[in-house]
This record gives C-alpha cells, structure tokens and sequence, in this order.
C-alpha cells in the first residue's frame, strides 16, 4: 500500500510540473506579447513628441526672428475734460508710426515721426496691449528668458498697463497677471508631456537699494544683486514662493504692490518711486526624458522719468529722481549694447 500511495504522489507530482512549465509558458507568451504592444504604441507616442518639440522649435524660432528687442508704444487717454483739446498725437498708419506736432513751432519742426514695433491708441485695451507680448511670454514655457518692461515719464499709465488699476477687474488686469495665468493654461495643456513648477520672486529697487517686497520684514530688508543669470536668482536672497493657481500669484503680486514705495507728485497722487521687478521662475521636466529646464520672465514696471529742474522737485523727491533718472540712463545703455551686437544678448534658451 505504501508502495502504490508513493507511485500516485509521483505521478501527480509530475502533473504539478508539466502544469506549472505550459503555466510559465502561457505567461512568457502575454509577456512577449505585452512588450511588443508598448513598443507598438511608443512609437507613435515618440513621434507625436518629436512632432510637439519641432512645433515648439519652429514657435520661437519664428519670435527671434521678429526681433530680440521690440518697442511698442501705448498712448494715454486724455483725462476727463481735456477731448476739446488739439491732439497732439497723430497715427499715420497701422505700421507702428507716431506723429507728434509741436503747435508752439512750424515747418519742418513743427511735427516729427517715431517708428515703433507697435502704436496702441487710446482706446486700446488691456488684452490688446497682452495679445502683442503673449507669444514671447508663451515661449518662456519652452525654456526662454524674456523681460517686458513699461517705460515712460511719471504719471504716463505704466503701472496701470503692468498690473492694472487698484481693484481691477479680470477684464483690466495688466500684463502681470495675464502672463501668469497664460503660463497656468500651458501648464495644464502640457500636463501629460511636460511637469511644470512655477514659482514669484517679487522685488522693488529703491534708490539703489534691492528690496524684498515678498519677505516678512520687506521695508527692511537690503538684498545685493549676484551675477548669476544663468538660473535666474540673480537676487537669491529674495523669497521665491511658488504658485499653483493664478489666484496665487494675483494675491503675492497684490500683497508686492502695496510693499511698494509710492508718493505723491504733481502728475500723480501715487507715483512708483522704485522699480518693480516681478520674476516667475519656471521648471519643467520632460515626463518622457526626464529632461528638464529652467527659465524665467522679469515683468519690470520702471519708476517715472521725472525733470530734476521743476521747482517742486527738492529734498528727498530730488534724491529719488536722481536715482532713477541715473538707472534709466544705465538701462539705455545696456539697449545700446543688445542693439549693437545683438549677438551678445539675445532671445536665449536656458540650459
């Protein structure tokens, strides 16, 4: 009895195995055939990210050719009271001309041209203003340094097109918040090809002093500027605080602004005294490669051009004017060189 009990347990061992080996079998088919299905559909999927790539490519490709430096010019609404008045500011054409006609002078000085890239109108409004800087902001997404800024004389509505009016509704938001909430929507677009980070660096520089306007002790708090543009902390001591919805960034860039140095002048009750530089830094990692980059967008809102000679201008408001008048000549310096060899600065990729 024990002999046959020990003869069943070897045949129905043997059936174990010869079970076990067609189990292994079938497995290492579906395996085969799994594998070759992934491979299958990585193609096409490698091929629709090197398609999105060359798209990207050919995108910004196109932005440098349009030029690395653009100039636009946006004119102001004259103020209530004020339409009985000669204009003094006539549009020739839609190629971006600007008259100006002297009317204390005639002949030949009484009018003189300015070519611009672009010449918003009175009645242009704040999206119009954005349409013409979306794409290079777009582009910052795809591993771009860009820098927008507004440059006029006091009073001349740069903070009102770079952030908009106190209060401003979704429909008078300026440059600053429709950029962050552009780069939100890509963000979300490219959710299953590219991981992105975003964070805002908000600072102020105030008669040469760098400011913090994001830090707890922001009127305080003297930052130095490092040669470090390669990643984009050029101030690395500010707060850099990062954001996920637009809401976000809308609240740092509020909470920044009213940290600002402002005073009352004669062409304005609350003129900037100080330059305000928001940068967004981004980073993406490819989900593909692994690959990632790091690029940012300086949106910069520059203190009022002010004459020194008025008479109102004295004491600490003469200090400020000097300050900024001097950084303004620096900064038209450094154009100078961009537009002279242009080759040196450029539209540039970050590493």
């Amino acid at each position: 009895m024990a002999k046959a009990h020990w003869q069943d347990m070897r045949v129905l061992l043997q059936r174990s195995k010869e079970e076990l080996q067609l189990m292994q079998a079938r497995h290492q088919k579906k395996w085969e055939l799994l594998g070759n299905e992934v491979q299958r559909l990585s193609i096409p999927a490698s091929g629709y990210h090197r398609v999105v790539e060359e798209n990207k490519n050919l995108y910004n490709a196109l932005q440098d050719l349009k030029g690395k430096i653009r100039v636009y010019c946006r004119v102001k609404p004259s103020h209530a009271g004020d339409s009985s008045l000669q204009s003094t500011v006539k549009f020739p054409g839609e190629d971006g001309s600007l008259l100006i006609i002297n009317t204390s002078k005639t002949g030949k000085d009484a009018a003189k041209m300015f070519n611009f890239n672009k010449v918003f109108g009175p009645s242009a409004t704040q999206e119009e203003v954005y349409l013409d800087t979306q794409p290079l902001i777009r582009s910052v997404m795809d591993g771009y340094n860009v820098c927008i800024f507004a440059y006029g004389q006091t009073g001349s509505g740069k903070t009102h097109t770079m952030s908009g009016p106190t209060g401003a509704s979704e429909k008078e938001m300026g440059v600053n918040y429709r950029a962050l909430s552009d780069l939100f929507q890509i963000s979300q677009k490219r959710k299953h090809l590219t991981k992105y980070e975003v964070s805002v660096q908000m600072i102020e520089i105030y008669n040469e002093q760098v400011r913090d306007l994001l830090g707890t002790d922001a009127s305080h708090k003297k930052l130095d500027i490092q040669n470090n543009g390669h990643n984009g902390f050029n101030v690395p001591d500010a707060s850099v605080l990062p954001v996920n919805l637009t809401s976000d960034g809308l609240d740092l860039m509020n909470s920044g602004q009213k940290n600002r140095t402002v005073r009352s002048t004669a062409l304005n009750d609350r003129s900037s005294r100080s330059h305000s530089v928001l940068t967004v830094h981004v980073q993406g990692t490819d989900c593909v490669s692994g690959c990632t980059l790091h690029s940012y967008l300086h949106l910069v809102d520059l203190a009022g051009s002010e004459r020194v000679d008025k008479p109102e201008v004295t004491g600490d408001r003469l200090k400020e004017a000097q300050h900024i008048n001097k950084s303004l000549s620096s900064l038209g310096d450094v154009i100078a060189v961009i537009v002279n060899f242009p080759s040196n600065v450029s539209f540039k990729k970050s590493p």
